[in-house]
């Protein structure tokens, strides 16, 4: 297929390193040199999104940009240097527990106070900043466990198994009313959100982009197989309270039955997906190649690092009175005058 009219438009540049890779997206322009792609801020705007259009070619792509960018040799080679800078500083900056038992058993403790995101939407925060927290974790939760699903055929055995076991579920268990990316649809159409994939795309934030970024980095790399395990048990292990809270913020606020039940859907499935996690895909993983254990750690840290960088920045701007998006949602849709 020559082209891609069902995906996403190609969103604005963020900086000179995204303007040429939109540009040579597009065939009017070169690419960005790799040194300059490979000294941009490792967390900035122009980086994240340069490095996010690289990866979404191997998902859905963008409309009118051709298939065959997908793997363009000097698009990759400018990707390789974007991933290099960024997976430099998170090893740099992520502060790495001692080992995989203390990383894990931290994801194991909820605080009594707790001050995240999650804490802080379901005791005071309004629908508005509901809409908006669903618009930045959208440009996962609409490919949901899709990019998880590059580590399967890196794994064997039990960790196979399990993971597959698990995939199984997200994607909605055979049935597709069922797929958690549809549900979240449902969520957004709820909070009056337009659902298009890759519609708010141009509204997230550098911190939401480098988290999506993380388990694309992670699962279109074979050697950092055990981080994307670590990424993914973090997320499992955490998903079901975050999930209560968050469907209690959805009730207080008023939310529509489609945005409540994502996340009551969540709280059972990830209780039972932790489990597997823990003993099935890590311990599979591990008894067959013990010395991941580190990436493993790394992974589960990193992605910490990145979801700690998010949620200040939603909560700063949140308690300045301040939309959390680039491109504010429409003052109808989000009650922001």
């Amino acid at each position: 297929m020559a082209d891609n009219r069902r995906g996403p438009e190609l969103p604005p540049a963020r900086g000179p390193v995204s303007a040429a890779v939109t540009a040579y997206l597009r065939g009017t322009g070169p690419l960005p040199r790799a040194e300059d792609a490979g000294g941009a801020a490792a967390y900035g705007d122009d980086l994240q999104l340069a490095l996010y259009l690289c990866y979404e070619l191997h998902y859905r792509g963008f409309a009118e940009v051709e298939a065959r960018y997908e793997w363009d040799p000097a698009l990759l080679a400018v990707r390789s240097a974007l991933e290099h800078r960024f997976l430099t500083a998170l090893r740099a900056d992520t502060p790495v527990h001692d080992s995989l038992d203390e990383a894990l058993a931290e994801l194991l403790v909820e605080p009594v106070d707790g001050t995240g995101v999650s804490h802080y939407l379901r005791d005071e925060g309004t629908l508005w900043q509901l809409r908006e927290y669903a618009a930045q974790r959208s440009l996962y939760h609409l490919k949901e466990a899709d990019p998880h699903a590059w580590v399967l055929p890196r794994l064997w055995g039990r960790a196979k198994a399990a993971m597959a076991a698990v995939e199984f579920d997200e994607w909605g268990g055979g049935r597709a009313e069922r797929v958690h990316a549809r549900l979240f649809a449902d969520l957004m159409a709820d909070l009056g959100l337009d659902t298009a994939y890759g519609r708010h795309l141009d509204a997230a934030t550098a911190e939401a982009l480098a988290t999506v970024n993380l388990m694309s980095l992670f699962g279109l790399h074979r050697e950092l197989r055990g981080a994307l395990v670590g990424h993914f048990a973090a997320v499992e292990i955490t998903s079901s309270p975050g999930s209560r809270r968050l469907a209690e913020a959805m009730r207080r606020t008023g939310a529509g039955p489609a945005a409540r039940f994502f996340y009551d859907e969540h709280v059972e499935a990830d209780a039972v997906h932790e489990q597997v996690v823990r003993h099935d895909v890590i311990g599979g993983l591990l008894a067959e190649e013990p010395e991941l254990a580190s990436d493993v750690a790394f992974g589960v840290d990193a992605t910490g690092y990145l979801e700690d960088r998010l949620a200040g920045r939603l909560l700063a701007d949140w308690r300045a009175g301040r939309s959390s998006l680039r491109t504010p949602l429409a003052a109808e849709t989000t009650g922001i005058s």
